[in-house]
Formats: C-alpha cells, sequence, structure tokens
C-alpha cells in the first residue's frame, strides 16, 4: 500500500513542474515532532477560494517554525534577510529582535545573492519557466512555456515576493509550497520556498520597496 507521502507524490508532483519545484528524491527521513502549539499554526486554510491543507508536524523540523529570535543579520528593522546557508528568511524586528522563518533554498549555482527590494507581490502567483530553463530542460519546461495559472498545484504556491534589482526583474522569488516537507533542503531552481502559512504571513507584514538582502549560498 502506498504511504501517504508517496501517493502525493505518484498523483500531485508531476504537475508541480517549474521555477522553484524540487529537483531532487524527495526527503524520506521524518523530522521529530514539533510541539502541538507550533503545530496548530500550520493548520488548514481556506484562502481566495483555494485550500489550503494542514503541514503534517511529521514535514516539520522544530528549527524551522516560525519564531521571534535575536537579530543575528546586522540589518536594519524592516529588512528581508535571507540566509541559505543556514535556510533561514530574518524580517529584521525592533529591540534586537528578528522574525524567523524556516526556508528551501536553490541548488548549487542556481541561486541569487545580493541585495534587492520587493517589486511586486502576487497571491496565487501564475508561473512560467524561464527561457534559460526551458532551453537547459526542453522536455521538462517547455510544457509549461506558456504558464501555469495559480492554484493548488502551482509550485509558486499562496503568495510570492518578486524581487528587483536595479528596477529590473531578477527572476528570483520569495514564494509558497504545496512540498512543505522540501523546506531546510536546497531543492529549489534558484527561488526560495516557505511553507504557504509561513508565506502568507510574511506577505502581510512586508510592503512592495522592501529591501531584501541575500547572503551567498
Amino acid at each position: 500500500m502506498l504511504s501517504r507521502r508517496s501517493l502525493f507524490t505518484t498523483l500531485i508532483l508531476p504537475l508541480a513542474l517549474g521555477a522553484c519545484v524540487t529537483t531532487q528524491e524527495e526527503m524520506l527521513v521524518k523530522a521529530p515532532r514539533i510541539a502541538l502549539t507550533d503545530a496548530a499554526r500550520y493548520g488548514a486554510l481556506e484562502d481566495n477560494g483555494f485550500r489550503i491543507p494542514a503541514a503534517d508536524p511529521d514535514d516539520i523540523k522544530p528549527r524551522n517554525v516560525r519564531q521571534l529570535v535575536n537579530n543575528p543579520t546586522g540589518q536594519e528593522p524592516g529588512t528581508l534577510v535571507v540566509d541559505p546557508r543556514n535556510r533561514f528568511l530574518y524580517l529584521v524586528q525592533e529591540n534586537g529582535k528578528a522574525l524567523r522563518y524556516g526556508v528551501g533554498v536553490g541548488r548549487a549555482g542556481l541561486e541569487f545573492s545580493g541585495t534587492a527590494n520587493v517589486g511586486t507581490k502576487r497571491e496565487w502567483p501564475s508561473w512560467r519557466p524561464t527561457d534559460a530553463m526551458i532551453a537547459r530542460e526542453p522536455a521538462k519546461y517547455r510544457p509549461w512555456a506558456g504558464g501555469m495559472a495559480g492554484g493548488e498545484t502551482n509550485p509558486l504556491g499562496a503568495r510570492a515576493l518578486y524581487l528587483f534589482k536595479d528596477g529590473k526583474d531578477t527572476l528570483y522569488r520569495i514564494h509558497g509550497t504545496n512540498e512543505p516537507w522540501t523546506i531546510g533542503e536546497a531543492v529549489s531552481s534558484g527561488c526560495i520556498r516557505m511553507m504557504n502559512q509561513d508565506v502568507i504571513d510574511l506577505y502581510r507584514r512586508v510592503p512592495n520597496g522592501t529591501k531584501v538582502v541575500v547572503f551567498p549560498g
């Protein structure tokens, strides 16, 4: 009999092709269970006509739970900081604190680093692979060259923040994912992925124009 995760992978994962999708075998070792109070943050949601399923507590490592920590970034309040090496995203707060989220990051050679700004924000964004992705893996990405509408199987999840540098789209996104067990791993085609419940929380807190600092991976 197929396990829950194997059945999900068999039926759903082939639909989620695109920029920022998983590009390695899914992780088979389950993480320690998080506290019930933390698990409640990742319950099922109804959002703009779409349903976000509850994240399985076995899929969430305790270190990746959204939490307030001492600010380790040296950046000013209001700044978003991505630390790909440690696989965290920080929203810097006042009084030496930061709101920390666990994230999935891009594989080596595919990630962006430097300073950018949130150029635009979208709820349930559509997606299409970049021309470079189509050229690199045409069999995988060409079927989606016309784009994929936003929705529950879209690899960008419930929200996306689009990063711009010097007024130009970097093609680098901070976005949700329908694969919460990949948080904390280096699995995407360059973007930063978050649990849908976390990216909705972040989206509410971050205005357009927010400074984003991405450390080298």
